[in-house]
Protein backbone atom coordinates (compact mmCIF):
# COMPACT_ATOMS: atom_id res chain seq x y z
CA UNK A 1 0.00 0.00 0.00
CA UNK A 2 1.73 3.21 -1.29
CA UNK A 3 0.08 6.35 0.43
CA UNK A 4 1.08 9.73 -0.50
CA UNK A 5 0.12 13.54 0.36
CA UNK A 6 0.48 15.95 -1.16
CA UNK A 7 2.19 19.43 0.20
CA UNK A 8 3.71 19.95 3.11
CA UNK A 9 2.24 22.97 4.99
CA UNK A 10 0.08 23.10 7.51
CA UNK A 11 -2.43 19.99 7.04
CA UNK A 12 0.27 18.20 5.05
CA UNK A 13 3.13 18.08 7.80
CA UNK A 14 0.43 17.25 10.71
CA UNK A 15 -0.75 14.43 8.40
CA UNK A 16 2.42 13.25 7.47
CA UNK A 17 3.67 13.05 10.95
CA UNK A 18 0.80 11.40 12.25
CA UNK A 19 0.54 8.97 9.57
CA UNK A 20 4.55 7.55 10.27
CA UNK A 21 2.89 6.86 13.53
CA UNK A 22 -0.40 5.36 12.79
CA UNK A 23 0.19 3.28 9.40
CA UNK A 24 1.43 -0.31 9.03
CA UNK A 25 4.76 -1.08 8.84
CA UNK A 26 4.07 -2.79 5.92
CA UNK A 27 2.87 0.76 4.27
CA UNK A 28 5.04 3.30 2.04
CA UNK A 29 4.63 7.02 2.80
CA UNK A 30 5.50 9.12 0.48
CA UNK A 31 5.48 13.53 0.55
CA UNK A 32 5.67 15.20 -2.29
CA UNK A 33 6.46 19.25 -1.65
CA UNK A 34 7.80 21.93 -4.01
CA UNK A 35 10.42 22.90 -1.42
CA UNK A 36 12.58 21.26 0.69
CA UNK A 37 10.98 23.48 3.72
CA UNK A 38 7.84 23.52 5.50
CA UNK A 39 7.58 27.06 6.00
CA UNK A 40 5.77 28.36 9.37
CA UNK A 41 3.16 30.82 7.45
CA UNK A 42 1.53 32.66 10.33
CA UNK A 43 4.99 34.21 11.27
CA UNK A 44 5.95 35.07 7.24
CA UNK A 45 4.72 38.59 8.08
CA UNK A 46 7.49 39.08 10.30
CA UNK A 47 10.21 38.72 7.73
CA UNK A 48 8.92 41.98 6.06
CA UNK A 49 10.61 43.70 9.05
CA UNK A 50 13.02 41.57 10.26
CA UNK A 51 14.96 39.36 7.06
CA UNK A 52 17.01 37.40 9.53
CA UNK A 53 14.16 35.35 10.77
CA UNK A 54 13.54 33.57 7.21
CA UNK A 55 15.39 30.62 8.43
CA UNK A 56 14.01 30.61 12.02
CA UNK A 57 10.24 29.88 9.83
CA UNK A 58 11.23 27.27 7.85
CA UNK A 59 11.71 23.69 9.16
CA UNK A 60 13.95 21.49 6.87
CA UNK A 61 11.44 18.47 6.27
CA UNK A 62 13.99 15.77 6.69
CA UNK A 63 14.60 16.71 9.77
CA UNK A 64 10.83 16.19 11.28
CA UNK A 65 10.07 13.27 9.34
CA UNK A 66 11.19 10.00 10.16
CA UNK A 67 9.89 7.18 7.98
CA UNK A 68 8.49 9.30 5.12
CA UNK A 69 10.16 9.39 1.60
CA UNK A 70 10.49 13.18 0.84
CA UNK A 71 10.35 13.79 -2.61
CA UNK A 72 10.75 17.55 -4.12
CA UNK A 73 8.53 18.26 -6.84
CA UNK A 74 5.76 20.82 -8.29
CA UNK A 75 2.26 18.42 -8.61
CA UNK A 76 0.62 18.92 -12.53
CA UNK A 77 -2.44 17.04 -12.45
CA UNK A 78 -4.08 14.42 -10.32
CA UNK A 79 -5.99 11.60 -11.86
CA UNK A 80 -8.39 9.94 -9.28
CA UNK A 81 -9.51 7.78 -11.83
CA UNK A 82 -6.18 5.49 -12.43
CA UNK A 83 -4.84 6.99 -9.19
CA UNK A 84 -1.76 8.86 -11.01
CA UNK A 85 -0.10 11.72 -10.29
CA UNK A 86 1.71 14.07 -12.67
CA UNK A 87 4.93 15.35 -11.37
CA UNK A 88 7.37 17.71 -12.30
CA UNK A 89 9.37 14.63 -12.23
CA UNK A 90 7.31 12.57 -13.46
CA UNK A 91 4.67 10.31 -12.65
CA UNK A 92 3.66 8.75 -9.18
CA UNK A 93 0.75 5.69 -8.87
CA UNK A 94 -0.92 5.53 -5.17
CA UNK A 95 -3.43 3.56 -3.21
CA UNK A 96 -4.60 6.53 -0.44
CA UNK A 97 -3.83 9.89 -1.22
CA UNK A 98 -4.46 12.98 0.72
CA UNK A 99 -4.20 16.59 -1.40
CA UNK A 100 -2.95 19.23 0.76
CA UNK A 101 -1.52 21.50 -1.60
CA UNK A 102 -2.96 24.57 -0.06
CA UNK A 103 -4.12 27.43 -2.10
CA UNK A 104 -2.76 30.53 -4.01
CA UNK A 105 -2.94 34.04 -4.31
CA UNK A 106 -6.94 35.21 -6.30
CA UNK A 107 -6.75 38.07 -8.49
CA UNK A 108 -10.31 37.90 -9.66
CA UNK A 109 -9.36 38.95 -12.98
CA UNK A 110 -9.03 42.44 -11.80
CA UNK A 111 -7.02 44.63 -13.76
CA UNK A 112 -3.36 44.78 -13.49
CA UNK A 113 -3.47 43.54 -10.19
CA UNK A 114 -1.49 40.58 -10.64
CA UNK A 115 1.06 42.63 -12.74
CA UNK A 116 1.54 45.54 -10.36
CA UNK A 117 0.62 44.21 -6.79
CA UNK A 118 2.72 41.56 -5.00
CA UNK A 119 0.96 38.42 -3.19
CA UNK A 120 2.31 37.61 0.68
CA UNK A 121 2.81 33.68 0.45
CA UNK A 122 6.37 33.10 0.33
CA UNK A 123 9.80 34.01 1.63
CA UNK A 124 10.72 35.98 -1.26
CA UNK A 125 7.09 37.69 -1.18
CA UNK A 126 8.04 38.75 1.86
CA UNK A 127 11.74 40.00 0.62
CA UNK A 128 10.36 41.74 -2.21
CA UNK A 129 7.43 43.54 0.26
CA UNK A 130 10.24 44.93 2.17
CA UNK A 131 12.96 45.85 -0.64
CA UNK A 132 9.82 47.88 -2.46
CA UNK A 133 8.85 49.84 0.98
CA UNK A 134 12.25 50.78 2.01
CA UNK A 135 13.20 52.42 -1.77
CA UNK A 136 9.35 54.32 -1.17
CA UNK A 137 10.56 54.98 1.87
CA UNK A 138 13.19 57.14 0.63
CA UNK A 139 11.13 59.07 -1.99
CA UNK A 140 8.63 62.05 -0.60
CA UNK A 141 5.27 61.83 -0.16
CA UNK A 142 5.52 57.60 -0.21
CA UNK A 143 2.22 55.95 -0.61
CA UNK A 144 1.77 52.12 0.34
CA UNK A 145 -1.42 50.21 -0.69
CA UNK A 146 -2.59 47.00 1.32
CA UNK A 147 -5.86 45.23 -1.14
CA UNK A 148 -7.55 42.71 1.31
CA UNK A 149 -8.01 43.26 5.31
CA UNK A 150 -8.22 39.69 6.16
CA UNK A 151 -5.52 38.89 8.92
CA UNK A 152 -2.72 38.52 6.19
CA UNK A 153 -3.47 41.93 4.84
CA UNK A 154 -3.68 43.23 8.23
CA UNK A 155 -0.47 41.55 9.47
CA UNK A 156 1.46 43.24 6.27
CA UNK A 157 0.42 46.59 7.09
CA UNK A 158 1.28 46.30 10.83
CA UNK A 159 4.70 45.61 9.66
CA UNK A 160 4.95 48.38 7.35
CA UNK A 161 3.59 50.40 10.03
CA UNK A 162 6.57 49.65 12.47
CA UNK A 163 9.42 49.40 9.37
CA UNK A 164 8.27 52.85 8.49
CA UNK A 165 8.86 54.04 11.89
CA UNK A 166 11.92 52.77 12.20
CA UNK A 167 13.57 54.08 9.36
CA UNK A 168 11.82 57.69 10.03
CA UNK A 169 10.32 57.20 6.85
CA UNK A 170 7.11 59.64 6.12
CA UNK A 171 4.39 57.55 3.97
CA UNK A 172 0.98 56.86 3.92
CA UNK A 173 -0.49 53.52 4.13
CA UNK A 174 -3.58 52.73 2.94
CA UNK A 175 -5.89 49.11 4.23
CA UNK A 176 -8.59 48.94 1.47
CA UNK A 177 -11.63 46.15 2.28
CA UNK A 178 -14.37 46.05 0.08
CA UNK A 179 -16.45 44.53 2.71
CA UNK A 180 -17.68 46.52 5.66
CA UNK A 181 -15.39 45.29 8.34
CA UNK A 182 -11.47 44.20 8.58
CA UNK A 183 -11.28 40.73 9.72
CA UNK A 184 -14.68 40.69 8.07
CA UNK A 185 -15.21 36.83 8.97
CA UNK A 186 -14.66 37.07 13.23
CA UNK A 187 -17.10 38.76 15.39
CA UNK A 188 -17.68 42.16 16.09
CA UNK A 189 -15.60 42.64 19.17
CA UNK A 190 -12.26 41.05 16.98
CA UNK A 191 -12.89 43.64 14.29
CA UNK A 192 -13.51 46.41 15.89
CA UNK A 193 -10.32 45.63 18.33
CA UNK A 194 -8.41 44.74 14.84
CA UNK A 195 -9.19 47.91 13.31
CA UNK A 196 -8.61 49.95 16.60
CA UNK A 197 -4.91 48.94 16.58
CA UNK A 198 -4.08 49.49 13.12
CA UNK A 199 -5.40 52.92 13.55
CA UNK A 200 -3.16 53.20 16.54
CA UNK A 201 -0.27 52.51 14.31
CA UNK A 202 -1.43 55.29 11.96
CA UNK A 203 -2.49 52.94 9.32
CA UNK A 204 -5.35 54.44 7.30
CA UNK A 205 -8.37 51.65 7.08
CA UNK A 206 -10.83 52.21 4.39
CA UNK A 207 -13.77 49.34 4.38
CA UNK A 208 -16.60 49.07 2.36
CA UNK A 209 -14.00 49.84 -0.93
CA UNK A 210 -13.01 47.70 -3.46
CA UNK A 211 -10.35 47.37 -5.88
CA UNK A 212 -10.78 47.87 -9.65
CA UNK A 213 -7.74 47.68 -11.26
CA UNK A 214 -3.84 48.60 -10.67
CA UNK A 215 -1.51 50.01 -12.85
CA UNK A 216 2.46 50.78 -11.92
CA UNK A 217 1.54 54.17 -9.96
CA UNK A 218 -1.85 53.94 -9.16
CA UNK A 219 -4.80 51.83 -7.79
CA UNK A 220 -8.46 52.83 -9.12
CA UNK A 221 -11.03 51.85 -7.05
CA UNK A 222 -14.71 50.68 -8.12
CA UNK A 223 -16.01 54.46 -7.11
CA UNK A 224 -13.46 56.04 -9.47
CA UNK A 225 -11.12 57.44 -7.30
CA UNK A 226 -7.18 56.88 -7.87
CA UNK A 227 -5.12 56.55 -5.27
CA UNK A 228 -1.58 57.09 -5.47
CA UNK A 229 0.50 53.54 -5.03
CA UNK A 230 3.90 53.80 -5.22
CA UNK A 231 3.37 50.10 -3.55
CA UNK A 232 0.84 47.96 -4.01
CA UNK A 233 0.79 44.90 -2.02
CA UNK A 234 -1.86 42.27 -2.65
CA UNK A 235 -3.69 40.14 0.36
CA UNK A 236 -7.23 39.85 -1.52
CA UNK A 237 -8.13 36.44 -1.50
CA UNK A 238 -7.54 32.73 -2.43
CA UNK A 239 -8.43 30.24 -4.68
CA UNK A 240 -7.33 26.43 -5.12
CA UNK A 241 -3.72 24.69 -6.08
CA UNK A 242 -3.26 24.94 -10.19
CA UNK A 243 -3.29 21.08 -10.29
CA UNK A 244 -6.91 21.61 -9.14
CA UNK A 245 -7.08 24.14 -11.84
CA UNK A 246 -7.80 26.39 -9.75
CA UNK A 247 -10.59 25.21 -7.64
CA UNK A 248 -11.17 24.47 -3.80
CA UNK A 249 -13.30 21.27 -4.30
CA UNK A 250 -16.34 20.87 -1.54
CA UNK A 251 -15.61 18.16 0.55
CA UNK A 252 -17.43 17.57 4.24
CA UNK A 253 -16.89 16.27 7.23
CA UNK A 254 -15.04 12.93 5.95
CA UNK A 255 -12.77 14.75 3.93
CA UNK A 256 -13.13 12.79 0.91
CA UNK A 257 -13.49 13.49 -2.80
CA UNK A 258 -13.70 9.90 -3.03
CA UNK A 259 -12.74 6.38 -1.40
CA UNK A 260 -9.08 6.71 -1.84
CA UNK A 261 -8.46 10.41 -2.15
CA UNK A 262 -8.68 12.88 0.83
CA UNK A 263 -8.85 16.69 0.13
CA UNK A 264 -7.85 18.94 3.26
CA UNK A 265 -6.19 22.67 4.47
CA UNK A 266 -7.02 25.79 2.62
CA UNK A 267 -6.65 23.17 -0.90
CA UNK A 268 -10.61 22.66 -0.18
CA UNK A 269 -13.73 23.92 0.67
CA UNK A 270 -14.34 22.05 3.92
CA UNK A 271 -18.04 21.49 5.81
CA UNK A 272 -18.21 20.07 9.12
CA UNK A 273 -20.20 17.71 10.28
CA UNK A 274 -22.46 20.68 12.24
CA UNK A 275 -22.66 21.61 8.69
CA UNK A 276 -21.05 24.88 9.16
CA UNK A 277 -17.71 26.01 6.49
CA UNK A 278 -14.47 25.78 7.79
CA UNK A 279 -12.44 28.95 7.35
CA UNK A 280 -9.13 28.60 5.74
CA UNK A 281 -6.75 28.77 8.61
CA UNK A 282 -3.51 26.92 10.50
CA UNK A 283 -5.86 25.82 13.19
CA UNK A 284 -8.31 24.08 10.81
CA UNK A 285 -5.67 22.54 8.82
CA UNK A 286 -3.94 20.87 11.81
CA UNK A 287 -7.38 20.17 12.76
CA UNK A 288 -8.64 18.29 9.63
CA UNK A 289 -5.04 16.65 9.51
CA UNK A 290 -5.98 14.37 12.90
CA UNK A 291 -9.10 13.44 11.09
CA UNK A 292 -7.98 12.45 7.88
CA UNK A 293 -5.09 10.52 9.30
CA UNK A 294 -7.10 8.54 11.15
CA UNK A 295 -9.39 7.98 8.31
CA UNK A 296 -6.24 6.72 6.46
CA UNK A 297 -4.79 4.59 9.17
CA UNK A 298 -8.24 2.92 8.64
CA UNK A 299 -8.19 2.53 5.05
CA UNK A 300 -4.54 1.00 5.12
CA UNK A 301 -4.95 -1.13 7.56
CA UNK A 302 -8.42 -2.65 6.69
CA UNK A 303 -7.18 -3.43 2.84
CA UNK A 304 -4.16 -4.93 4.59
CA UNK A 305 -5.29 -7.51 6.63
CA UNK A 306 -8.51 -8.04 4.01
CA UNK A 307 -5.93 -9.05 1.92
CA UNK A 308 -3.79 -11.10 4.75
CA UNK A 309 -7.30 -12.49 5.08
CA UNK A 310 -7.77 -13.42 1.81
CA UNK A 311 -4.38 -14.91 1.89
CA UNK A 312 -4.94 -17.22 4.61
CA UNK A 313 -8.59 -18.35 3.66
CA UNK A 314 -7.08 -19.45 0.37
CA UNK A 315 -4.68 -21.03 2.05
CA UNK A 316 -6.66 -22.98 4.61
CA UNK A 317 -9.38 -23.80 1.20
CA UNK A 318 -6.66 -25.21 -0.39
CA UNK A 319 -5.96 -27.52 2.75
CA UNK A 320 -9.48 -29.21 2.24
CA UNK A 321 -10.88 -27.34 5.60
CA UNK A 322 -13.95 -25.60 6.43
CA UNK A 323 -13.82 -21.55 6.87
CA UNK A 324 -16.68 -19.87 8.72
CA UNK A 325 -18.15 -16.95 7.32
CA UNK A 326 -21.31 -15.22 9.01
CA UNK A 327 -21.60 -13.00 5.22
CA UNK A 328 -21.61 -9.86 6.97
CA UNK A 329 -19.18 -7.18 6.10
CA UNK A 330 -17.75 -5.40 9.20
CA UNK A 331 -17.30 -1.36 8.90
CA UNK A 332 -16.89 1.24 10.60
CA UNK A 333 -18.48 4.99 10.65
CA UNK A 334 -15.95 7.08 8.69
CA UNK A 335 -14.04 9.78 11.37
CA UNK A 336 -15.57 12.94 10.65
CA UNK A 337 -14.56 16.64 11.20
CA UNK A 338 -15.99 18.88 13.66
CA UNK A 339 -14.16 22.56 13.89
CA UNK A 340 -14.67 24.79 16.96
CA UNK A 341 -11.97 27.35 17.41
CA UNK A 342 -10.73 28.32 21.00
CA UNK A 343 -9.93 31.41 19.65
CA UNK A 344 -8.07 33.71 16.96
CA UNK A 345 -4.94 35.76 17.24
CA UNK A 346 -3.43 38.59 14.63
CA UNK A 347 -0.48 40.01 14.93
CA UNK A 348 -0.65 44.04 14.73
CA UNK A 349 3.19 44.95 14.38
CA UNK A 350 4.18 45.51 17.97
CA UNK A 351 0.74 44.80 19.06
CA UNK A 352 -1.92 42.05 18.95
CA UNK A 353 -5.37 40.94 19.15
CA UNK A 354 -6.37 38.27 20.67
CA UNK A 355 -10.09 36.03 20.89
CA UNK A 356 -10.78 34.04 23.71
CA UNK A 357 -14.41 32.55 23.78
CA UNK A 358 -16.34 35.69 23.29
CA UNK A 359 -13.94 37.88 25.17
CA UNK A 360 -11.07 40.37 23.11
CA UNK A 361 -7.89 40.99 24.44
CA UNK A 362 -4.41 43.28 23.37
CA UNK A 363 -1.06 43.95 24.33
CA UNK A 364 0.99 41.90 26.31
CA UNK A 365 -1.56 39.25 26.80
CA UNK A 366 -2.45 38.82 23.51
CA UNK A 367 1.42 38.64 22.40
CA UNK A 368 2.33 36.60 25.17
CA UNK A 369 -0.88 34.41 23.78
CA UNK A 370 0.29 34.07 20.43
CA UNK A 371 3.88 33.59 21.24
CA UNK A 372 2.66 30.41 23.31
CA UNK A 373 0.95 29.44 19.69
CA UNK A 374 4.21 29.46 17.89
CA UNK A 375 5.69 27.61 20.26
CA UNK A 376 3.48 25.10 20.55
CA UNK A 377 3.30 24.67 17.06
CA UNK A 378 6.73 24.22 16.28
CA UNK A 379 6.90 21.76 18.92
CA UNK A 380 4.32 19.54 17.61
CA UNK A 381 6.48 19.54 14.57
CA UNK A 382 9.60 18.49 15.62
CA UNK A 383 10.74 21.66 14.79
CA UNK A 384 12.12 23.21 18.23
CA UNK A 385 14.91 20.75 17.83
CA UNK A 386 16.35 22.02 14.95
CA UNK A 387 18.17 25.00 14.34
CA UNK A 388 14.79 27.03 13.26
CA UNK A 389 13.23 25.83 16.26
CA UNK A 390 16.75 27.26 18.65
CA UNK A 391 16.45 30.83 16.12
CA UNK A 392 12.84 30.80 17.03
CA UNK A 393 13.28 30.51 20.52
CA UNK A 394 15.86 33.36 20.53
CA UNK A 395 13.46 35.66 18.30
CA UNK A 396 11.22 35.13 21.51
CA UNK A 397 13.50 35.70 23.73
CA UNK A 398 14.29 38.66 22.06
CA UNK A 399 10.95 39.80 22.00
CA UNK A 400 10.04 39.09 25.62
CA UNK A 401 13.11 41.28 26.65
CA UNK A 402 11.50 44.28 24.60
CA UNK A 403 8.02 43.83 26.22
CA UNK A 404 9.46 43.73 29.87
CA UNK A 405 11.98 46.98 29.36
CA UNK A 406 8.92 48.79 28.24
Amino acid sequence: MHVVVLGAGYAGLTLTRLLEERLPDTAELTLINDEPDHLVQHELHRVIRRPELASAITVSLPAVLERATVRIAHVEEIDRESRTISLSSGTLSYDVAAICLGAQTAYYGLEGVREHATPLKSLADAMAIRQRALEVFAQPDGHIVIGGAGLSGVQTAGELAVLAREERADVTITLLEQLESVAPAFPDNFQQAVRDALEAQGIEVRTGTAVLRADSERVVLESGERLPAAQFVWTGGIRGPDALSGERPAVESDLRLDERTFALGDAAAVTDADGEPVPASAQAAVREARTASTAIARVVTDELEAATATDSEQHVTDSGEHVADDGEEQTETPESFSFDSPGWLVSVGDDAVAQLGPAVVTGRTAKALKTTVGLGYLSAIGGLENASGRAYREFIADRVRDWSER
